[in-house]
């Protein structure tokens, strides 16, 4: 197993720890809050870092092509779910994330029968890190703190510009991914 892999699989780890403290969190900021944004920023850190090091020292693997994304998708939907049981993201938003990564995951099953292993694409890797960026503002500007600091309304503009460009990015890169590999529908 590459060194890419275990950082991965390091990113996996460390998921039921974010839940746990976001969990003890109950969603209202203080202590567990800022400690699930800690983890969340390490785990997500670790998906640029595994990627580095994958390709600088030609570690990229088939393995890692499929375990890299599940990894990204598991963090974003352990936060993704408390959102929005919290209140602080619409359902239709989580949907649309749902709905684009089982048509990629399917997409991607598809292609392993077929002989092929589809890769991350650009556009998908923009999505996980605006997804990513997002989610962190999101859990640090959660509470009182900064609704007193920066306005209540402040705040509920960027939860809602993060929706947004969450949503936008993950249909974009969706479309994309069908787009660039329906041969591998055709097989």
């Amino acid at each position: 197993m590459t060194t890419a892999s275990k950082i991965t699989l390091v990113r996996v780890a460390m998921i039921p720890a974010y839940l746990v403290t976001m969990y003890l969190s109950g969603g209202v900021a203080g202590l567990w809050m800022y400690i699930s944004l800690g983890i969340f920023i390490v785990a997500s850190l670790t998906d640029f870092i595994d990627g580095h090091i994958a390709r600088k020292y030609h570690q990229v693997s088939d393995f890692g092509k499929f375990l890299d994304p599940i990894a990204d998708k598991m963090l974003v939907m352990a936060a993704l779910v408390l959102f929005v049981a919290w209140g602080q993201m619409p359902a239709w938003a989580l949907l649309v994330i749902l709905v684009r990564e089982f048509g990629v995951s399917a997409l991607r099953l598809i292609a392993v029968e077929g002989g092929t292993v589809i890769a991350a694409g650009w556009s998908g890797k923009v999505k996980t890190a605006v997804t990513m960026i997002c989610l962190c503002g999101m859990l640090a500007f959660n509470g009182a703190f900064f609704k007193e600091l920066l306005g209540a309304r402040f705040v509920d503009c960027f939860n809602w510009f993060s929706v947004i460009a969450i949503s936008v990015t993950t249909l974009y890169s969706g479309v994309e991914y069908f787009v660039k590999n329906k041969s591998a529908l055709s097989k």
